[in-house]
């Protein structure tokens, strides 16, 4: 995906979306990278969500999609982050865990609201749910 930007010459530059992908299974997170460029993104993987917000400093992306049950930080904790540091990034999570339920809910009476696909993550509604995202 891409979006229009004037270059200040009359002609118009195309900018692909830029998309952290981080799961702490290596796999999944390079899987879903590979499938989002595939599908005209710019997709980065992270198996360590700090290296994610690390790289987000210098190359802030669109969009962050992240599983829920990590070690080190967890994706809702993750997207928090982002949203406070990076409030135009749009946020996406995943999970195949059924304890990622209660951290949406704490998170929600945070004020943070965030949706989360089940894994296995099939790639049409990965896509579907980028563009729904997107549009909002």
């Amino acid at each position: 995906m891409s979006t229009s930007i004037p270059d200040g010459t009359g002609m118009t530059e195309v900018k692909r979306l830029r998309v952290f992908v981080v799961d702490d299974e290596p796999v999944i997170a390079f899987t879903l990278a590979t499938i989002l460029e595939s599908s005209g993104y710019t997709a980065r993987p992270f198996t360590d969500p700090l290296e994610a917000l690390r790289a987000a400093e210098t190359n802030c992306p669109d969009y962050l999609i992240s599983d829920v049950m990590m070690p080190l930080l967890n994706g809702i904790d993750l997207g928090v982050q982002f949203k406070a540091i990076y409030p135009q990034v749009k946020v996406l999570l995943f999970s195949g865990a059924p304890a990622s339920a209660g951290l949406r809910e704490d998170a929600s009476r945070m004020g943070h609201e965030f949706d989360i696909l089940a894994k296995p993550v099939h790639p049409e509604r990965l896509l579907a749910a980028i563009a729904t995202l997107g549009d909002s």
